[in-house]
């Protein structure tokens, strides 16, 4: 994938073929942030540029940014399939945190 990284936030930057730019769009914030660049450089200068004016436009506007994802993730599911999950990652000799981990990580990297 194509991303990179600033200050916590993830970006995924990709080739606009019509303009000829690279453009990217931070995608681990709900607020949108974008930006491009016609090179490499260009487009990771322009990105960090644009996470530290929307820290400081938050600032100065006296909001809060929106973070990055904190990595907690609460889920509710039945009784019954939750104790499924807690036995196949007893069987894989996994925490049951880490068998979902890696579950929703294949599941993230094959969609």
């Amino acid at each position: 994938m194509n991303t990179a990284t600033y200050k916590g936030y993830i970006a995924r930057i990709e080739p606009d073929l019509d303009d000829g730019i690279l453009v990217g769009r931070v995608i681990n914030t709900r607020d949108i942030i974008g930006f491009h660049g016609e090179t490499i450089a260009e487009a990771i200068n322009s990105f960090h540029a644009a996470i530290d004016e929307y820290i400081e436009d938050c600032r100065d506007s006296g909001t809060n940014p929106n973070k990055p994802y904190s990595g907690k993730f609460n889920l509710r599911l039945s009784p019954k399939l939750h104790s499924e999950i807690a036995m196949a990652a007893a069987k894989a000799d996994k925490s049951l945190n880490q068998w979902v981990t890696d579950k929703l990580e294949q599941a993230a990297n094959n969609g």
